[in-house]
């Protein structure tokens, strides 16, 4: 995951806090909490006492355990520091900071983007290297829909949701899953559309199956992030709807992945609690969606964002999103005429029938020739015919999609340079030291794309005296 956003913008800024006039401690951010009755006694008490034991585990641990909650502790006072601390926030910034001095005190090291769970929780955390282990709501919020969908696990399914909706934070108009990491140049807190249209999709299977009026509230209120421009929400606008943003810092970035899985959670709340306000969300991003997509399909891979292609993970995982959003627009509009009951009033007309989206078909062609791109061999091609002696040469090449691409150049069948590297699709060059004696050099390039398929290509630069 890539951002653009300077790590140094304040967080006050990103969160879109108000400012405040002097930096708040931790004890006293909770302090001002009580006294407001935002918070209980008990609940003053009982964070305090985290908040001080974690700091007392400082004194005791070295190397990574120290580093790792040291980070965690930064994290926390920097979001009091700001004013940032709310009473809703509390519940999922004490928790963290409580699991952190469990984990670092007693627990194994783990290898960066280890993900973890504590005995009697559903919830899925990650380990951030750098950050600790934290929450991790995309992949907390796609075991609640592994649950849903397998049938069985309804008692889970219940646990976790459970486990989560306490620990939403109130922002944008409503409630969002927040990240109190640092990450990728964005302060904490913020939160990802990525995650939030996940929520709001097993939010709303829920309510569908166990007709619970708190899931059906969560998930209306969830849509606020999608109604706000960064950097309290993720709604960006475009040329040809909206875009909405993988990250609430970083408003800039067009990564697709993102965007398709909030399409998708758009979808399938609207269709599930037929509420107008889903559907006009949909529809915007909908009409953005169909621009970017062929923008982000390179020909023969995809793009993560405006800057570069996909890994092999990312490539996949965009593919698997696009089915099913392709999957959904074919059914037609995710919102009939008939109400179900909880859902909100509006004068909002329904559809008057059930048709294909125009343009749906954009995300299933394109799904489709990603999966082939899975299987296709990258194209490659020497450029460079001709360089200088003695010269500094930049050997050019045309390639289709990014790989690892190696380079050896013989005379008389004797190798005279190897090099290799990892480049993008286009005309990436890399580097020769041209030999002083003119004469004709084979050329042997091969390239092995992200999912190991392989190509290979030869020919001959003259270089002359």
């Amino acid at each position: 995951m890539r951002g653009a956003v300077c790590a140094g913008l304040a967080v006050a800024v990103l969160a879109g806090a108000p400012a405040v006039a002097a930096r708040q401690s931790v004890v006293g951010a909770l302090q001002g909490l009580r006294r407001s009755g935002a918070i209980s006694a008990g609940e003053y008490a009982r964070d305090k006492a985290t908040y001080v034991t974690a700091q007392r585990a400082l004194g005791r641990l070295s190397g990574t355990r120290l580093s790792e909650l040291g980070a965690v502790l930064e994290n926390v006072r920097a979001i009091a520091a700001e004013g940032l601390l709310s009473a809703s926030r509390v519940p999922a910034v004490f928790l963290t900071l409580e699991r952190n001095w469990q984990w670092w005190t007693r627990e194994q090291l783990l290898n960066s983007g280890a993900r973890v769970s504590f005995p009697g929780s559903r919830l899925v955390w990650q380990y951030y290297a750098g950050q600790g282990i934290e929450i991790q709501w995309l992949g907390t919020f796609g075991a609640a829909n592994g649950y849903y969908l397998s049938g069985h696990e309804n008692a889970d399914l219940r646990q976790l949701l459970g486990e989560a909706l306490p620990l939403a934070a109130r922002r944008a108009g409503g409630i969002a899953w927040e990240y109190l990491f640092s990450f990728d140049g964005g302060a904490p807190p913020w939160t990802s559309g990525l995650s939030q249209g996940t929520a709001l999709q097993v939010l709303a299977r829920a309510w569908s199956r166990f007709k619970e009026p708190a899931y059906l509230q969560a998930a209306q209120q969830a849509l606020g992030v999608f109604r706000t421009a960064p950097p309290q929400g993720v709604r960006v606008r475009r040329d040809a709807g909206v875009h909405y943003a993988e990250y609430t810092y970083a408003p800039g970035d067009r990564i697709l992945n993102g965007f398709i899985q909030a399409l998708v959670g758009l979808y399938d709340y609207t269709s599930l609690t037929k509420d107008p306000r889903g559907l006009a969300l949909f529809e915007a991003g909908d009409a953005q969606a169909r621009a970017e997509v062929p923008q982000d399909d390179t020909g023969a891979w995809s793009r993560y964002d405006q800057f570069g292609e996909s890994t092999l993970g990312y490539h996949e995982l965009l593919t698997e999103f696009l089915q099913h959003l392709c999957q959904r627009t074919r059914k037609g509009p995710p919102l009939q005429p008939s109400a179900a009951p909880g859902a909100p009033e509006s004068s909002a007309p329904a559809p008057a029938h059930s048709a294909p989206i125009p343009g749906d078909d954009i995300y299933c062609t394109t799904a489709q020739r990603f999966t082939a791109d899975l299987s296709t061999p990258p194209a490659i091609g020497l450029l460079t015919t001709r360089v200088h002696a003695g010269a500094r040469a930049r050997v050019q090449m045309s390639l289709s999609k990014v790989s690892n691409v190696s380079m050896t150049i013989r005379q008389a069948g004797r190798v005279v340079w190897r090099t290799g590297a990892t480049v993008e699709g286009g005309r990436p060059r890399l580097a020769w030291v041209a030999p002083p004696r003119p004469g004709a050099y084979s050329v042997t390039l091969s390239a092995t794309d992200p999912a190991g398929n392989f190509s290979t290509a030869t020919g001959t630069i003259t270089v002359e005296g």
